[in-house]
């Protein structure tokens, strides 16, 4: 006669307690992950199936059902992407880190006639601090695993760092803080939020404690770091990861650049000089145009020549960089981006009512952002492996004198466009 172990899911022995009683609930939960787990992989097979993409592994997400939390390996494929829309809500956590918060506000008798507005929408009518400790508590453990998960045995060649600053209620009045983050490009290709805080203000011991925290977690084996001038972050870098790159993002540079002149005019002519630099690939040809540059720079504007000049080294780092790698190295865009997206989230609360609730939504988010770009590569396999090999300086043109003649049509074409569209404006 068949035994109950027989018909436990997977094959695996039928869970009991103690006393030898089967347990019910987790029996039934088990089943609910089997099943749920062969829907995906059936759904992922269909759509590999009808093309020639293929599986590519699996990311894990915790999924808290009536019978107990289940673990869900979503499927990966090659090509595109696949999500269960019909199993589990994408943007789940970003949506209750937002009610956590407003509802904190009521808590804590801060609420105004706008977040009472807000509320409303969200659809929070009452609701009590129990309700709000469940859904707080739910939340800050995943953003806990975020903050602390650890590295060890990946390295990341590539680093972008920034901050950005969003109001908070801190010591009874409300403060600007800033909200420091970091995203690695790892190994494999993949892009990941490698951490994040919330501090008083973006200085040099602010950001040495937080970089020494992402090495401590295992973030190593970086050969580039880019991010703004900030004269504090950039020694941070200097003394946590030795040894490594530091690219300043061109964006930046060329506002920073462009500050410097005092008319509009002048602001525009510079900024179209020193666009002309970077739109070129050839590192030879982008060397002279910078070279060219600070002169055209400097007769513009003394100083914001003097500036262009002075950061050339670590404005052109990314040319010594792999040549797929490069239009995402010259810049801060990834940060840029994830920050856009933390203020418009953030712009539903205005004020944060503590920094706990801060960090809860911002790590809502970037566990969205860092679960979604778990489905697609941001470097391919072997274009990422050539930063670890031996980087042999490029051998120089051929033609020397034919690159000096592009550079100058270069910087002429950007002057004379310049020239037509104050015509234009006149």
């Amino acid at each position: 006669m068949n035994t109950l172990d027989e018909f436990a899911p997977g094959g695996n022995r039928m869970p009991r307690f103690d006393d030898g009683m089967v347990n019910m609930q987790e029996l039934i939960r088990t089943m609910a992950e089997v099943l749920v787990n062969e829907i995906m992989s059936a759904q992922a097979d269909e759509l590999c199936d009808s093309s020639e993409n293929t599986r590519n592994g699996y990311r894990e997400r915790k999924l808290t059902t009536c019978v107990g939390t289940i673990t869900m390996r979503i499927p990966k494929l090659r090509i595109g992407s696949y999500f269960p829309d019909e199993l589990i809500e994408r943007y789940s956590r970003v949506d209750r880190a937002v009610v956590a918060a407003v509802a904190e506000m009521y808590a804590t008798g801060v609420s105004t006639r706008k977040v009472e507005r807000v509320a409303r929408k969200l659809g929070i009518d009452k609701m009590s601090p129990s309700q709000v400790s469940r859904i707080s508590s739910a939340l800050d453990a995943s953003v806990e695993d975020l903050q602390k998960r650890t590295f060890d045995g990946t390295r990341f060649p590539y680093l972008w760092l920034d901050a950005t600053y969003v109001k908070c209620r801190t010591e009874g009045h409300v403060a600007s803080v800033a909200l420091v983050s970091a995203i690695a490009a790892a190994d494999d290709g993949y892009r990941r939020v490698v951490g994040f805080d919330v501090v008083d203000a973006e200085s040099y011991p602010s950001w040495l404690g937080f970089l020494r925290s992402l090495k401590e977690r295992g973030v190593d084996g970086v050969a580039c770091v880019t991010s703004d001038a900030h004269a504090g972050l950039r020694r941070a870098i200097e003394e946590v990861f030795a040894g490594a790159a530091w690219q300043r993002c061109v964006v930046h540079l060329e506002r920073n650049v462009c500050a410097c002149a005092k008319t509009r005019r002048a602001r525009s002519l510079i900024g179209r000089v020193v666009a002309s630099v970077f739109r070129e690939e050839d590192p030879h040809l982008v060397r002279e145009l910078y070279s060219r540059a600070i002169d055209e720079v400097g007769a513009i504007c003394k100083s914001a020549g003097e500036l262009l000049e002075e950061a050339e080294a670590d404005a052109l780092a990314y040319l010594d960089f792999p040549k797929e790698h490069r239009r995402r190295l010259r810049t801060n865009n990834v940060q840029e981006r994830t920050n856009r997206e933390i203020k418009r989230r953030s712009r539903v609360v205005q004020v944060f009512p503590s920094a706990a609730s801060l960090v809860r939504l911002v790590g809502a988010v970037l566990a969205e952002q860092d679960e979604d770009w778990s489905a697609r590569r941001y470097f391919s396999g072997p274009s990422i492996a050539k930063t670890f090999e031996r980087r042999e300086p490029e051998p120089k043109p051929c033609d020397v004198e034919e690159i000096a003649r592009k550079a100058a049509t270069i910087i002429g074409i950007a002057k004379d466009e310049n020239v037509a569209i104050g015509k234009r404006a006149a």
